[in-house]
């Protein structure tokens, strides 16, 4: 029914295609961005305008949530359709960890490419590798192929974790078979120099841990050797994964398309190319920001140039919120000025406030998504995979994206309502129902001093009003403790799989 839904519609738009014609789906998906990094959300130290562009071409949310405050566990949720915190073994994993998808299980990109879509990942995966003990040498699998794309471009990891190698679908990129790999998370290896022990090699210098393995001048976690014809160059990276991207978008341009997009930047180590630098005042993670900006704009110009905008839907969001220092002094802390990453909210990255998990969401479809418009909707990234699964009209078997709600008419700005009830994830879990959040008792420290972010850690539930207090600066717990309980009671059922949709 929906498929036939959606046809009359661009028929009675003036925009009737062949029944074939599906949309064209890129998600460009970026690394540690705050709610207030973009201009398009208020920045003033920073212009993102091909960000901004595809909020003007369509919607900006104001309530669009990453499934965790870290990076791992929001990738997981979000390709699988199930909350991280379910899992064991889902946290942010090192550099050299197996694949945590399951071949078996039905992921988001197997499911479009059931529905008749090519599908292509680049850049970040940090979902693992394998199936036990890695050798980089050889055949990569199980990976992205093996859980539903048809093509991989990829960094391992992260830009602060070693391997610094690109892998193309199975194999490490440039590797001279006399140069082998060796990785090791546990001890170093031979006598190579590490940042802790060698630090004049240093071109920029790690704040906290990163102070091992010393790749272009950078120390990052863990240990490597071998692969000098296969090692990345942290100032092309951006460039690099944008190239690719948009070669996937070449060679798919005939056929319906799925493209997952994990930028690097804003991520650490910040080394934005040369001709980035200096164009904020604050320093490497600005210039990042605008490096960003200019990726964005890239893959902007490929749909253009293929004439494929129109009936693609693109969208921008970020993996958890923002952080200023994480582990490398690169001035971000003292160059931020008067720029707050995370807008009016409390927070960031690792933080179970608000700023933790509500990040910036963008979504054009100029065949279909009126532009300019502003939802409220409480929307969450682990219910991309249900609703596009109702896009494509593929109908999800029992335990198939168990926590994922088809939130579709949210998300193109037909609904102004989205989710009865959202989970955030951080170090303990917070419920949002209506315009109140719960964050569950998690004692612990209060902050992260680098950074100075707030975690949110408290003995007793905290209860917030985020629709007239979004900084979450007034505990409301003790004042209203039937709603504590209600909303502790709900959570529980959350847990146990039960709770009302």
């Amino acid at each position: 029914m929906f498929r036939r839904e959606f046809f009359a519609n661009f028929a009675a738009a003036g925009l009737a295609r062949p029944a074939a014609a599906k949309p064209n789906v890129v998600l460009i998906y970026a690394d540690d961005i705050g709610y207030g990094d973009l201009s398009c959300y208020g920045a003033k130290a920073v212009k993102t305008p091909n960000l901004d562009r595809i909020a003007q071409r369509g919607v900006r949310f104001t309530d669009a949530h990453s499934s965790s405050a870290t990076c791992t566990p929001s990738r997981f949720s979000m390709l699988t359709g199930e909350y991280a915190w379910r899992r064991a073994g889902t946290s942010v994993l090192p550099g050299d960890a197996r694949l945590i998808l399951d071949p078996a299980r039905l992921t988001w990109p197997a499911m479009m490419k059931r529905a008749g879509y090519r599908t292509g990942v680049v850049g970040k995966w940090h979902l693992g590798l394998g199936a036990g003990e890695l050798d980089w040498n050889r055949e990569i699998k199980p990976g992205p192929l093996e859980v539903g794309f048809d093509s991989a471009f990829l960094m391992p990891a992260t830009g602060d974790r070693v391997p610094c190698v690109y892998v193309k679908d199975r194999y490490v990129v440039g590797l001279d078979p006399r140069d082998p790999i060796r990785v090791d998370y546990r001890k170093p290896i031979g006598e190579e120099p590490t940042g802790k022990k060698n630090p004049e090699l240093l071109r920029m210098k790690p704040s906290f841990g990163h102070d091992m393995a010393i790749v272009n001048g950078v120390s990052r976690i863990g240990y490597m050797t071998g692969g000098k014809s296969a090692l990345w160059d942290d100032e092309k990276m951006a460039a690099r994964f944008a190239a690719e991207a948009g070669r996937f978008i070449e060679e798919s341009r005939t056929e319906p398309f799925f493209l997952y997009f994990a930028t690097h930047d804003i991520h650490v180590p910040r080394l934005p190319n040369k001709r980035f630098t200096g164009k904020t005042a604050m320093g490497p993670r600005g210039d990042a920001i605008v490096e960003l900006d200019w990726t964005v704009g890239e893959i902007l110009k490929k749909l253009d140039r293929l004439r494929l905008t129109d009936n693609t839907i693109l969208m921008f969001s970020s993996d958890n919120g923002p952080v200023i220092d994480d582990g490398y002094r690169d001035d971000a802390v003292a160059k931020l000025g008067s720029h707050r990453p995370s807008g009016p909210l409390r927070g960031g990255k690792y933080s179970n406030f608000e700023a933790g998990t509500r990040v910036p969401l963008l979504l054009s479809w100029p065949a279909r998504v009126k532009p300019g418009r502003v939802s409220d909707a409480l929307v969450g990234q682990v219910d991309f995979f249900r609703s596009f699964s109702r896009l494509a009209g593929v109908d999800l078997k029992a335990g198939e994206a168990p926590d994922s709600q088809d939130m579709m008419p949210a998300l193109l700005g037909e609904q102004p309502t989205g989710r009865k009830w959202l989970v955030e994830h951080a170090r303990a879990l917070s419920l949002r129902t209506g315009p109140y959040k719960l964050i569950e008792a998690n004692p612990g420290p209060k902050l992260i001093v680098n950074s100075n972010t707030e975690l949110g850690s408290a003995t007793l539930p905290q209860l917030y009003d985020v629709s007239s207090d979004p900084g979450e600066t007034q505990d409301l717990a003790a004042q209203m403790p039937a709603k504590v309980k209600e909303m502790t009671a709900l959570l529980g059922q959350v847990k146990n799989g039960a709770a009302p949709l």
